[in-house]
């Protein structure tokens, strides 16, 4: 048999003779193992993979800002995409779309389908193919051809039951007839993650041209497009970005825009992982700190054990051994257990990644790619090698120094006479204790960092309340409400017949519903304010039914909610929120002031709200302004119900009504207010879990590893507690010699790692919310606390130590 068939044959040997320590070992390291292996996957699927798109590197999309009037990515105009198109010179070509949705009717039900008006171009520049059928022409980007409409696969085997003869076939959108051309490969997507949309969209299901006429480069006030190019052969983001400066640079000068106006030209890949980036980095670097720490805890237990096999090794060198087979039969004993931890790891990240995508945090762009493959279990085969010769060292390293008289002499019993209790004597072992505490408190601290923000945002009102409220997106669309009148009679009656529901006490319709990801602002003029040239006031723009506000009962701070009043024919009015007021009218009345888009037509400010957190809990948003939907009508709206009871017993009883009065209009999105504000948080809470999770378990390390390294120094110092009680040491005086040992390490650990989380709450700044990076509340409490654990670890020996016989012990030497 090969000398290294019979190492391994040993090794295992060896391992089923403790299969307690064993399965400890392996268990520690499927944790640390684990954790890395399935975050990475994560990684490896966001920021190494590439997008499934042709030469993705060279694909950008390209945004507007304006941030000296609050405007910090915008969608793009047709004008700007003409003017970008005839005067680059970066892009081999760009495309233009813009995102909506439409009623779909003509099968068992209206659905809601989520897709975009988009140029040709578009399918090119990300590969897409056809299933069946083609896709969109170069010649469909202009007016007057049919209009044609290009299915994806998910949307044809949902609704149209994956029949191929659709294609050909007319489809009702919105009341009109559109020729089904295409559908698309399975293989090709495209989301919200890629192509951001104002409103809440996952992905988009349905392609319809964008034929842009010849008054295309004068649309420049109608800034809701998304605008997408691929690079020319050689020409960096950099290179494109200077050249996007020029354009706009002269924009800004035609169109006496804000003078820090501009565009940006944003990679693909930093635009689907965006602010994702630093908190997987966080999360990656808490991972490797955790396995650290299980490395460091295992190697403990191993010089423990290689201290009961002191007299073994030295058997072993008598009999003429070398040291290298020594040390490589150590190390592959080491390996052994890391593989079979490694092993164990993977099967847990597999099971953590079906978790992740079952709960859907909300903060992982891409979630279907984070799959386990060829380069996870390569990187997980390399960490657990790299693992089993990490924590394998110390104990190779002890058997190096094996004394050969003392060891052979002590009769099995490891050289106890020769221990004592001091830490200084056993520095290996103090130091890996000492690297567990201090990997311990960087994740403790980083971890409490996370909670304290996390309750800190959760304590924030929202600014109406959540408790029994449904909510859901009502879309009067086709011919029949191309009417203000119409429009305004549809929200009316189905209110009417809503408001009459068994359980319902309130019921309203918004044109933007807070922490749902839609958006909506615009400029607006502000009677006694002149801003300053080139610039215009932005402010969030609702459109709010009579009852929105008591329906979430957002609170009346001034004047009155709108009326029945507030029609088309009387005065126009608006409301506004108390930052608005604030804002423009600190010590006066805002109560009569007026507002305007059109200078002909002044809108009178009848009264004042509290104000709302739109965007989520963390996000301040813009100053709002509340226009009646009677005087405003919109055609998607959304409703919001408040009832007496739990909301969802209600929601089939809504939507029969609203069929009632007309059963081609479709109704989706249907959730409890409660259930949103909860989803906002999920990105927060995720993040915050995980870490928590790898703190607590790099704790029990901490405390196991303390426990471990006292306990050891007990039984080797038992001569020397045998000793001092035989003169006369009292229990309490034995109890104290223990923990002051324990204090030592636990001291030089909580330095440590003070010091290691000073750097690295730095890293987590931007992950944290009203609480700072280096909090000394934080800081204090848990190194506070992990010195008590360690203590406790340390004082659970220092009892057994108390229970020693000194007759025994001097026996014994």
């Amino acid at each position: 048999m090969h000398p290294w068939m019979q190492e391994f044959r040993y090794a295992g040997r060896m391992l089923r003779k403790t299969p307690g320590l064993t399965a400890v070992i392996v268990l520690s390291l499927a944790i640390g193992i684990g954790a890395n292996s399935a975050i990475f996957s994560v990684v490896d699927a966001l920021l190494l993979r590439p997008l499934p798109y042709p030469q993705p590197e060279r694909l950008a999309a390209i945004w507007i800002h304006s941030p000296g009037i609050g405007i910090f990515r915008d969608w793009p105009s047709p004008g700007q995409y003409v003017d970008l198109v005839n005067e680059n010179h970066s892009f081999e070509e760009i495309s233009i779309s813009r995102l909506t949705s439409w009623t779909l009717n003509g099968l068992d039900q209206p659905y809601r389908i989520n897709g975009m008006r988009t140029s040709s171009h578009l399918f090119r520049l990300l590969g897409a193919r056809p299933l069946y059928g083609r896709l969109l022409l170069p010649e469909e980007d202009k007016p007057g051809k049919p209009p044609v409409a290009i299915l994806s696969y998910a949307l044809w085997r949902r609704l149209f039951q994956s029949d191929p003869k659709v294609v050909g076939r007319s489809i009702t959108l919105n009341g009109s007839q559109f020729l089904v051309t295409g559908v698309l490969r399975p293989d090709f997507r495209l989301n919200s993650e890629v192509m951001p949309a104002e409103g809440p969209m996952d992905k988009a299901d349905i392609f319809l041209p964008l034929p842009l006429g010849a008054d295309a480069a004068q649309r420049r006030g109608d800034e809701n497009y998304n605008l997408m190019a691929r690079l020319k052969p050689g020409v960096s983001l950099q290179q494109a970005q200077a050249d996007v400066d020029r354009i706009a640079a002269r924009i800004r000068e035609k169109d006496k825009r804000d003078r820090t106006f501009g565009m940006s030209v944003v990679g693909l890949l930093d635009q689907v992982v965006g602010d994702v980036r630093r908190a997987l980095l966080v999360l990656l670097g808490s991972v490797t700190l955790v396995l650290l720490s299980a490395c460091a805890n295992v190697a403990n237990i191993l010089l423990t054990r290689a201290a009961v096999r002191e007299k073994e090794v030295a058997i072993r060198i008598a009999m003429g051994a070398g040291w290298q087979r020594l040390v490589r039969q150590l190390l592959i004993e080491s390996v052994l257990l890391a593989v079979m931890g490694g092993a164990a790891g993977l099967l847990l990240a597999w099971w953590s990644l079906q978790v992740m995508r079952a709960i859907n945090p909300g903060n992982i762009p891409r979630l279907e790619d984070i799959h386990i493959n060829a380069g996870v279990l390569a990187f997980t085969f390399a960490i657990s090698l790299l693992t089993g010769i990490l924590f394998g060292l110390a104990p190779a390293w002890r058997a190096l120094k094996v004394d050969l008289n003392t060891s052979l002499k002590a009769g099995g019993r490891s050289g106890q006479a020769s221990g004592g209790l001091r830490v200084t004597r056993h520095r290996l072992r103090g130091l890996l204790v000492i690297s567990e505490l201090a990997l311990s408190l960087m994740l403790l601290i980083g971890a409490g960092l996370l909670i304290r923000s996390f309750v800190r945002l959760q304590s924030v009102p929202p600014g109406f309340t959540t408790d029994r409220v449904l909510a859901m997106q009502v879309a009067a669309a086709g011919t029949r409400y191309r009417e203000d009148k119409a429009v305004v009679q549809f929200y009316r009656e189905i209110g009417d017949r809503i408001a009459h529901l068994p359980g319902v006490t309130a019921q309203g319709v918004v044109s933007t519903l807070p922490l749902t990801g839609s958006v909506g602002w615009g400029g607006i003029n502000v009677e006694g304010f002149t801003p300053a040239p080139g610039q215009e006031l932005q402010v969030d723009i609702r459109i709010a039914s009579t009852d929105y506000f008591p329906t979430l009962e957002i609170p009346l701070r001034n004047g009155r909610f709108f009326s029945d009043h507030d029609t088309a024919e009387g005065q126009q009015v608006a409301i506004i929120d108390d930052r608005f007021a604030r804002r423009f009218w600190p010590r006066d009345n805002p109560i009569g002031k007026h507002l305007w888009f059109d200078p002909k037509k002044p809108m009178t400010i009848v009264g004042v709200v509290g104000t709302v957190k739109q965007y989520g809990l963390d996000d301040e948003g813009k100053i709002v302004a509340y226009f009646p939907q009677q005087q405003n009508p919109g055609n998607m709206m959304f409703l919001a119900v408040r009832t007496a009871s739990d909301p969802a017993l209600v929601s089939g009883a809504v939507v029969s009504q609203i069929h009632a009065v007309d059963p081609n209009v479709a109704v989706y999105e249907i959730r409890t207010m409660a259930d949103r504000l909860h989803d906002s948080l999920a990105r927060r809470r995720f993040s915050t879990v995980m870490l928590g999770a790898f703190a607590l378990f790099a704790l029990v390390l901490a405390a196991v590893g303390v426990y471990g390294v006292m306990s050891y120094l007990v039984s080797q110092g038992t001569h020397d507690i045998g000793v001092r009680v035989a003169l006369g040491a009292q229990r309490g005086d034995i109890v104290g010699m223990v923990v002051r040992q324990g204090c030592e390490l636990v001291a030089f650990g909580v330095a440590a790692g003070l010091i290691g989380a000073l750097a690295l709450t730095r890293v987590m700044a931007s992950l944290l919310f009203g609480v700072s990076a280096t909090d000394w509340i934080t800081f204090s409490a848990v190194a506070v606390g992990l010195a008590l654990v360690a203590v406790a670890a340390t004082w659970l020996p220092a009892r057994r130590a108390t229970a020693i016989n000194p007759i025994a012990a001097l026996r014994e030497e």
